[in-house]
């Protein structure tokens, strides 16, 4: 029997939705709880979290969650987690600031209070491992790596990190913690991946502030900055280089002006004026140059919310002529293609876009020297690229052993694979449920594969309905079928189509009708077999077909009264 397994739920071969279970003995400790948002495929979907099957199965072992910081691809699922699991929640003070935060959103998770504050020096004994934290450098103040300490070595999770020499105070790594872990004996690696693949060292931020401070300095106009809500560091920088160039800053969207005032309230961030923030309906008493808009978006998505403001859809601002959208956050390779389709209607709304990421290579995650260098630290017997796509994963790899790591030691995982260590020996062993849940408005886990096929055959094709109204004792049908589509055919330019469409559903209803084994399901199933294929013949597509099929009975009885005998 293994002494300790390793498995991810979420967060592997994938942008976010960390959740990584260590097990040692009886007992299971949850690293992180985070979404991903849906790339395009998933149509209509909100958010994705990890499937929690396995941690149904086996909740009694739960002993806690332990989270590395407060964005919400480490946070973003523990509302629906808590809405069902009831065991303890442990992070830094504002990240489980940040997590009450979104557990005030669901509805479920509104009465969880079993949040726990803990800090780097913190240590928690359970039966049979202790928990610890370190330091780490990243975009949201009080970022920690985990340790899990069993008898047989420690498990590190790094969460979200960079190194950077210039941090401040509440970003800082600390590298001599990293240090004696590292003579601890690390029996695995749990390391971000999501900048391994670039081989540029990322600026020191710094530079960036000096970049922010400049932009606001030279551009004669409004500048509207786009940032995510808790990347506080960057928010720091926007709220100093307004002071100093003496504009005003207002906040849009709602979870930015909730989570800045609660960072300001902690004294996370620091106003350098005192009136340096002002409500958007005070906008109108300053010229344009006197204003930055701060717009974090909705679940911390502001390009969505830079492309509506451009396509005049945005409440209460509209990008125009003399204006500027400032991309201050790095979004990943998978929004290239909504980044492109917003950079070209800020333009066409006659406003100007600078990025951060056209300039210079910043980023909140580890680069490759990084990467390295806390292998070195470490000295990890093996090693598991985690948070990013496969190809930053392979990328990790082979950093790794370009400082001496063994290929064998080295495992890019699957969702749901599971490690187990066991007589000094790491082994991909056996598999554990795990995949995507999706949320789709209030509904969590009630869309699966089939819906998604439907709504992309739907967006794709349309749908085809054919109503036929029939009288089955008298084995006819009562009128001609009604043919209408959405999305299909543009019905009045395809009159052939629909007639043709109505024929052949009346044959077969017709031939279902005098068939003395009729069966409802047999006809519905007959129509959408028969429209399919001539549909494909006349379009070569394959529409999403609904047959309705409605019966009557024209026999009507009356209630006769007896004539009086004359």
């Amino acid at each position: 029997m293994s002494d300790v397994k390793i498995s991810a739920l979420g967060g592997v071969r994938e942008n976010g939705k960390n959740m990584y279970i260590v097990e040692v003995k009886d007992e299971i400790f949850i690293l992180d709880c985070g979404l991903k948002y849906p790339e395009n495929e998933l149509l209509g979907i909100d958010t994705v979290i990890p499937n929690f099957d396995y941690l149904r199965e086996n909740s009694e072992k739960i002993v806690g969650v332990f989270l590395s910081h407060g964005h919400a691809d480490a946070i973003g699922a523990l509302p629906y987690f808590v809405s069902e699991f009831n065991v303890p929640v442990f992070g830094s003070e504002f990240t489980i600031a940040l997590a009450k935060i979104a557990c005030e959103n669901e509805e479920g998770a509104k009465k969880f209070n079993d949040f726990h504050v803990i800090n780097a020096d913190t240590e928690i004994d359970f039966e049979n491992a202790t928990i610890s934290f370190f330091s780490t450098t990243h975009s949201v103040p009080e970022s920690l790596g985990i340790v899990v300490k069993t008898n047989k070595g420690d498990v590190v999770y790094t969460g979200d990190f960079k190194f950077d020499q210039t941090a401040s105070v509440g970003y800082r790594t600390d590298f001599g913690r990293l240090a004696e872990i590292g003579k601890e004996g690390v029996i695995a690696l749990l390391s971000d991946s999501a900048n391994a693949e670039n081989p540029a060292e990322p600026v020191d931020e710094h530079v960036i502030a000096d970049l922010i401070s400049e932009t606001f300095e030279y551009h004669k106009g409004r500048v509207i900055v786009a940032c995510v809500a808790s990347n506080l560091m960057r928010i720091q920088q926007v709220l100093d280089a307004a002071a100093a160039k003496d504009r005003k800053v207002t906040l849009t969207g709602f979870d930015a002006e909730k989570v800045i005032n609660t960072a300001l309230k902690m004294k996370k961030l620091h106003l350098p004026k005192k009136d340096l923030l002002i409500k958007p309906a005070s906008m109108g008493k300053y010229q344009p140059e006197q204003l930055i808009v701060l717009e974090a978006g909705r679940a911390g998505e502001p390009l969505k919310s830079l492309y509506r403001m451009a396509t005049g859809k945005y409440k209460g601002i509209n990008l125009s002529e003399g204006d500027l959208a400032f991309i201050t956050t790095t979004p990943s390779h998978a929004m290239d293609t909504k980044v492109a389709k917003t950079r070209d209607m800020i333009y066409r709304a006659g406003a100007e876009v600078k990025a951060i990421s056209d300039e210079y290579n910043s980023s909140g995650h580890a680069s490759k020297r990084d990467l390295q260098l806390l292998i070195n630290l470490l000295h990890p017997k093996y090693l598991v690229p985690i948070q990013g796509e496969y190809r930053l994963m392979f990328a990790h790899a082979e950093s790794a052993q370009q400082v001496g790591m063994k290929p064998q030691n080295i495992f890019l995982l699957k969702n749901g694979d599971v490690l187990e260590y066991a007589k000094n020996k790491m082994i991909m062993a056996s598999s554990v449920e795990a995949g995507n849940t999706m949320i789709d408005g209030s509904g969590v886990g009630d869309i699966g594969n089939i819906v998604l096929r439907d709504r992309k055959v739907l967006s794709d094709d349309g749908i085809f309905i054919a109503v036929v109204t029939i009288d089955r004792k008298k084995h006819r049908i009562i009128d001609t079928p009604k043919i209408t589509s959405r999305g299909f055919v543009f019905v009045k330019a395809s009159r052939d189509l629909m007639t043709e469409s109505a024929e052949i559903v009346s044959k077969v209803v017709q031939d279902n009708l005098d068939n003395k084994e009729f069966d409802w399901s047999h006809l519905k199933q007959d129509i959408r077999e028969n429209l399919n294929h001539y549909l494909y013949e006349q379009t070569h597509r394959h529409p999403v077909i609904l047959p309705i099929i409605m019966e009557v009975n024209q026999h009507r009885h009356y209630n006769k009264k007896k004539q009086p005998a004359k």
